[in-house]
C-alpha cells in the first residue's frame, strides 16, 4: 500500500495558557487540527499533490484519524517574547517532480522575516534538486528572481503564525502546518 498524499492544505494557529501543553493544544484548536493524531513527516511535497483550501481539507478528515503533517512549532513563557512558526512551500513547474516544504521557527524575529526565511529554505532545497544555479549568499528577493526566470519553480510562499507572550506565568504557542490527505 502506497502512502503518497494526493492533497495538501495549510493551517496556522496560536494559543495561550499557564501550562505549555495546554497552550499548544489551544494553538492546535485555533488551527483546526486538535482532533487528529498528528504524525510528523519530513519536507517533501509529493508529485501531483494538489493544494486545497483548509475548509475542504478539514471536511475530508475524521476525529481520531492519523494525519501526516509537516509541522513547525514555537513555544515560550518569557514575558513579551515574540515567537513565530512558519512553513515554506516551493512547488515545481513540472507537476511530476516533487516540491519542498520547510519548517522554521524563531524567537524575536518579525513574522514577515520568519516567513521569508521558511520560503527561502524551501525554494533553495527545490532549486538545488532541479539544478537551478543561484548564489546562496544573495538575499531572498534576488534569489526569487533567479528562480522565477529559470521557469522550473512555479510558486513559493509561506504560512506563518506568531504571538507575543502577554503576561508573566503564561505560555504562548504557535503552529504552522502542511496537512496531507492520502
Amino acid at each position: 500500500m502506497s502512502l503518497v498524499p494526493k492533497k495538501v492544505f495549510f493551517v496556522s494557529g496560536k494559543g495561550y495558557h499557564k501550562l505549555k501543553l495546554a497552550a499548544f493544544e489551544q494553538a492546535l484548536r485555533d488551527a483546526g487540527i486538535e482532533k487528529y493524531n498528528l504524525v510528523h513527516v519530513s519536507s517533501i511535497l509529493p508529485p501531483y499533490c494538489i493544494e486545497i483550501n483548509k475548509e475542504d481539507g478539514l471536511k475530508q478528515l475524521r476525529p481520531g484519524q492519523i494525519v501526516y503533517t509537516v509541522l513547525s512549532r514555537s513555544d515560550s513563557n518569557e514575558y513579551n517574547r515574540l515567537i513565530c512558526a512558519s512553513i515554506g512551500i516551493a512547488k515545481p513547474a513540472n507537476k511530476s517532480h516533487y516540491g519542498y516544504l520547510s519548517e522554521h521557527h524563531t524567537f524575536g524575529v518579525k513574522p514577515e522575516k520568519a516567513g521569508d526565511t521558511a520560503e527561502d529554505i524551501a525554494a533553495e532545497m527545490l532549486a538545488s534538486t532541479l539544478g537551478v544555479p543561484f548564489d546562496p549568499d544573495a538575499n531572498y528577493d534576488e534569489k526569487k528572481e533567479v528562480f522565477k526566470m529559470d521557469g522550473k519553480i512555479i510558486e513559493t510562499k509561506n504560512i506563518t503564525a506568531f504571538a507575543t507572550v502577554r503576561t508573566e506565568n503564561e505560555w504562548a504557542s504557535v503552529v504552522a502546518a502542511a496537512i496531507f490527505i492520502l
